[in-house]
């Protein structure tokens, strides 16, 4: 039967269910599959965890010839074959890990047929002797049915992992005009997304943007100070696994040999650790042999560990679009899962710190352009993680979505924070800045705190400040409440922040409208406490506690069947078709064929040995 005709029956959807396991498409998928198999030019932009993988898997398995996919990461090439095969889908990799004995047999494999899917990084597929050669003669033999850029964000320079070499992949469309060319991706902004057809130069391309909402994910933003580390080690305590992001290597190592020290089975991952390290400690967190993973954001694209079920960001991230890709590598089993960012005042220093070195090598000389965005990159940032309105709706509107409502499911929905009168606060705080511009003075955010606060340091005495009418005057508040007002102030564009060699502050034409009374600030109070995991619904809680050994048995199991194997577990089977199993309690093979997840390839490789532990446990029960 042609793609054509498997496009418009029912035996499209049987193959979803023989090959992939799965009785029905998840949203968004149907509509792209069936593009892809009418040979359509396409961009597809998916939420991580919605299945865009199989959106071109599927199409590569009905159609005749090869499907080449153009993949960034050895690991991200490496864990989609594994789970492919694992569904006996015959495909391969080439990749810098091979021999070159090793890569011209799967080269000779492609050019008879023996897979369907060959994976590449762009590197490989542009070199001139594989792009003239080995492809043309693919082309010409049994034949490409399709090029897939994977993680197409990477084209754009508008991305946040962009690649100088994927923008050389225009040349697949020039050489081999007649092959349909897909492009995938998690995350793009509308800009991103023009980018990417025109970099690629798709051919009137259906273009597909799925909803970025993922209402499995808890959003949360949480004050960093003196008990952070113990929320944390709470949450690492729990028997699941997590990320732990850090701005700095030297964070990552710190954070890590304090969560080994304390009994958590934690791992770092930073690109000043060995090519080899980072490979034995991405593959022991993907087999579930370390629980947490403390790392850069060198760690995580392309690692498709689908039981993630808390990932934190222990420092600022750099942007609003980089924190939803790293937020996003928790829950992608659709499973309930937490995104927690931690946020200081120093994190704002940190971050302009970072930004002021962005010079040219050769010169010194700030790069003004890259500078300027940057800081409203950093903007937008800080606006998520002060604002009081709902996270997902902030998220989402970064990516051109409006969330109708309420999500329900982060800190500010669940717990409201009540908006407090600071106009006092406020006006003495610009009073301050302006009493030194008289002097034609300015001074950074700590500077102005000290004054209000009446500080006795040596520096404000030798300056004459302690003379100052507004010397003092705030001195009832807190450190932390003067730098909360100094936040709101900026945020709300009440004041403004340039940068003198060091961050200084001064008036607007705002600010005059809160000195004179004729505008409010309001301020949100602090965060509420933290949530604990009971609040959290859904997902392994949400089973019985009679039934939770038998999801542990299985478990064991499936560890036991991946750890044979070499493969990581959830390449077996996901956890939530280990509940499903658990809920269903198939007694026979052909029971167990209608558990989602299990489709032919499982069925006949696992069927057997799960049956048998299911009727044994429940054996054990009826007797007890």
């Amino acid at each position: 039967m042609t793609a054509n005709a498997l496009a418009d029956g029912a035996d499209l959807f049987a193959a979803l269910k023989t090959r992939f396991g799965f009785s029905s498409f998840r949203p968004g998928q149907e509509a792209i599959v069936r593009d892809a198999l009418a040979g359509r030019d396409l961009l597809a932009i998916m939420p991580t965890g919605g299945g865009k993988s199989l959106c071109f898997q599927l199409p590569a398995v009905l159609q005749p010839g090869i499907t080449l996919v153009i993949s960034p990461l050895i690991a991200l090439m490496q864990d989609q074959v594994r789970l492919l095969q694992d569904n006996d889908i015959p495909a391969t990799y080439i990749n810098s890990s091979l021999e070159s004995s090793e890569v011209s047999a799967r080269l000779r494999g492609a050019a008879q047929g023996e897979y369907k899917l060959l994976y590449l990084a762009p590197e490989r597929l542009l070199q001139s002797g594989f792009f003239d050669g080995v492809l043309t003669r693919l082309a010409g033999g049994r034949g490409i049915n399709a090029f897939v850029v994977d993680e197409a964000h990477c084209v754009s320079e508008w991305g946040h992992d962009f690649r100088p070499e994927y923008r050389q992949l225009a040349a697949l469309r020039r050489r081999f005009e007649h092959i349909p060319l897909f492009a995938f991706t998690a995350t793009a902004t509308p800009r991103v997304r023009q980018d990417i057809i025109n970099q690629l130069a798709l051919h009137d391309p259906a273009v597909h943007v799925a909803s970025f909402n993922r209402p499995n994910l808890y959003y949360g933003v949480r004050p960093k100070n003196k008990r952070t580390y113990d929320e944390l080690l709470a949450r690492a305590r729990e028997d699941s696994a997590g990320i732990v992001y850090c701005l700095s290597r030297k964070r990552v190592d710190e954070l890590a040999l304090q969560l080994q020290s304390d009994g958590i089975e934690a791992l770092p991952y930073h690109a000043g650790l060995s090519a080899e390290q980072r490979r034995r400690n991405q593959e022991a967190f993907i087999r579930d042999d370390a629980r947490v993973m403390v790392a850069t954001i060198a760690f995580g694209m392309g690692i498709n560990k689908p039981d993630v079920r808390w990932v934190v960001h222990y420092d600022l991230p750099r942007t609003l679009e980089s924190y939803y890709q790293e937020s996003g590598r928790a829950g992608r089993d659709g499973d309930p899962a937490e995104c927690i960012l931690y946020f200081s005042a120093a994190d704002i220093r940190t971050a302009e710190f970072l930004i002021q070195q962005k010079v040219d090598p050769d010169t010194g000389a700030p790069l003004e352009d890259e500078q300027r965005l940057a800081r409203q990159q950093l903007r937008q940032v800080l606006n998520y993680a002060e604002s009081t309105e709902c996270r997902r709706g902030i998220q989402l509107r970064y990516f051109g979505e409006v969330l109708p409502d309420s999500c329900g499911n982060c800190d500010n929905c669940r717990n409201p924070r009540q908006q407090q009168d600071r106009t006092i606060e406020a006006q003495q705080f610009l009073s301050c800045i302006a009493r030194l511009a008289q002097r034609r003075e300015r001074f950074g955010a700590a500077y102005l705190i000290d004054i209000l606060r009446g500080s006795q340091s040596q520096r404000l005495i030798d300056n004459g400040h302690a003379q100052l009418s507004v010397y003092g005057i705030g001195k009832q508040h807190s450190v932390d409440t003067w730098r909360s007002v100094a936040r709101a102030l900026l945020h709300q564009g009440l004041a403004q922040e340039t940068q003198d060699g060091y961050s200084v502050l001064s008036l607007n034409a705002a600010s005059w409208e809160v000195l004179r009374g004729e505008r409010k600030v309001h301020i949100a109070e602090a965060p509420a406490s933290p949530r604990r995991k009971s609040d959290v619904s859904g997902g392994a809680d949400d089973l019985h506690v009679a039934d939770q050994p038998l999801f542990d048995k299985l478990r064991a199991l499936r560890k036991k069947l991946a750890d044979q194997s070499g493969v990581p577990p959830y390449v077996i089977f996901h956890d939530a078709t280990l509940r499903e199993m658990v809920r269903r309690a198939p007694a026979s093979l052909e029971e167990f064929a209608t558990i989602p997840g299990v489709g032919q390839a499982k069925l006949a490789r696992y069927g057997q040995l799960f049956t048998d532990e299911i009727r044994a446990a429940r054996s054990r029960t009826s007797t007890t």
